[in-house]
């Protein structure tokens, strides 16, 4: 189908859902005000701080976000190509006067470069074509301010909406296709005599939790990304750190790889066992809000709500990490527990919304900890508590193979001691730095004992090869510690009570 036939039978589609200009109408829902009620403000929480912004809203339609941008907004222009939707959104909102109303197709939108702080888009790009969301991209990229967002959602997998359709030319993509797209786009800006490369960094990606709780539906996914300049040097070619993570270490197969020798839904040493042990040591109360950073594959976020009655919210950088736990969410029919694609370096929480931050041998990978140290001490609740493992290092000078390791993988380590201070530093008391190395080895050990046990179970799986690679990483992870060079530390702490 040519692009001039696919708008058509896009247009076509909505002038027949525009008649009325309704909230059932858009929605293709018949239960589009009540949907309305709960999801509105579960949106509007997930946005960066839109107080005096410039936002550019695509897919406005008769302004059901329309009005809540302008509220806070110093300007909203608002965008829908459906006539009818737009001159309603204008009849009920132009009021406020400081929104103007585009009539326009976002594939032919003209805007000025830098102009915005925040596009937000709401069911409008499951309406393009590949090349079409591909040239949209670099738009938005073009219109945003360095450091500026992009809030979007769409309906992912099938369609959500119990509204009668003749034809359906939607595109249901996956959100594994999205964040390709998403960050595969680059906008050029020649910038005097040197010329500058952006791209989209992705902040957070989640299922909106109003169509999991109304219609155990979790198709509705929702992204914040944020304009940067792209670095390819720092990340070993890839454009994005999370590209790095999701085509090197974190590949599919990787880590199911991976989790054949932790133990079923576990990418983190020790697996069922150090997660029992490290849990007990935060006396977990039912009700209570967790926030895992670097999930994995969600096995101790399930772990700690069937057994605490917790509700956690687990998030990971690695999107295919990601994919895999919400496959798994959706077997175990788990309401506590829920997972998002996130940065925590760029994620914002509610300060003091938070009971316990968990994490397991990920923070290894974030430079700045002292910032996210201190990030994690706003988002918790006084008395709230933090347990990290993570891998260690021993004092430098380190062998050359153990150098080269630590460049390969881009690991920021630091002496267990280290990690204490930084903790200290950033705000924390009752600070525990444990070196576990000698439990790190025991581990190890008993994790190759395992994987000969299971040798042609891991074979037959996946190929001798990946056998040979995941046991030789093994033993010289197992090499490493006993020499010295890698270790690995338990680390608890706590914020003030009186804070």
């Amino acid at each position: 189908m040519d692009k001039g036939s696919a708008r058509q039978k896009m247009t076509q589609f909505w002038l027949e859902h525009s008649q009325q200009a309704t909230v059932e109408e858009m929605m293709l829902d018949s239960n589009a005000e009540q949907l309305t009620q709960h999801e509105l403000p579960e949106i509007m929480a997930l946005l960066p701080n839109i107080n005096d912004a410039t936002i550019l809203e695509l897919g406005a339609g008769i302004g059901r976000y329309t009005h809540h941008l302008m509220k806070k907004a110093r300007h909203v222009t608002a965008v829908d190509f459906m006539k009818t939707f737009i001159e309603k959104n204008k009849q009920d909102n132009s009021h406020c006067g400081n929104a103007d109303f585009l009539h326009s197709d976002v594939t032919q939108l003209n805007l000025a470069e830098n102009s915005f702080d925040l596009i937000f888009s709401n069911w409008l790009l499951m309406y393009l074509s590949d090349e079409e969301l591909l040239s949209v991209i670099k738009s938005m990229l073009c219109w945003l301010r360095p450091g500026g967002y992009l809030f979007f959602r769409e309906s992912c997998f099938h369609q959500s909406g119990d509204c009668k359709r003749d034809f359906n030319p939607t595109q249901y993509r996956t959100p594994a296709q999205y964040n390709h797209l998403m960050t595969s786009a680059v906008w050029d800006r020649n910038n005097g005599e040197t010329k500058e490369c952006f791209g989209f960094d992705i902040v957070m990606s989640k299922a909106i939790q109003t169509y999991v709780k109304m219609k155990k539906n979790q198709n509705q996914v929702c992204w914040l990304l944020q304009k940067v300049l792209c670095n390819k040097s720092a990340h070993q070619g890839f454009k994005t750190f999370q590209q790095f993570l999701d085509n090197q270490q974190y590949t599919r197969r990787g880590i199911l790889r991976y989790e054949k020798i932790f133990g079923k839904g576990y990418v983190s040493t020790g697996g069922p066992s150090t997660t029992k042990e490290f849990v007990e040591l935060l006396n977990l109360s039912p009700g209570q809000k967790v926030l895992d950073v670097g999930c994995g594959i969600g096995g101790g976020d399930f772990y700690m709500a069937r057994k605490h009655d917790v509700e956690v919210l687990g998030m990971d950088l690695s999107s295919n990490m990601v994919e895999i736990a919400m496959e798994r969410a959706i077997k175990e029919d788990l309401p506590l527990v829920q997972f998002e694609v996130g940065d925590a370096t760029k994620r914002m929480f509610a300060k003091e919304s938070i009971d316990v931050i968990y994490s397991r041998d990920t923070i290894l990978h974030i430079s700045d900890k002292l910032n996210l140290f201190r990030r994690f001490h706003s988002w918790l609740k006084p008395g709230g508590k933090v347990l990290i493992s993570d891998y260690c290092c021993g004092e430098k000078p380190w062998s050359p193979d153990f150098q080269e390791y630590v460049k390969q993988r881009g690991y920021i380590l630091l002496t267990s001691k280290q990690y204490g201070q930084v903790l200290e530093e950033a705000g924390f008391v009752h600070v525990r730095a444990e070196d576990r190395t000698s439990q790190f080895i025991q581990v190890i050990k008993m994790e190759l004992e395992k994987a000969e046990k299971i040798k042609e179970e891991f074979i037959e799986e996946f190929s001798e090869e990946d056998y040979n690679a995941v046991v030789t990483g093994w033993r010289e992870k197992l090499q490493r510690s006993e020499m010295g060079d890698q270790r690995w530390g338990l680390f608890y702490a706590e914020r003030n009570g009186d804070d």
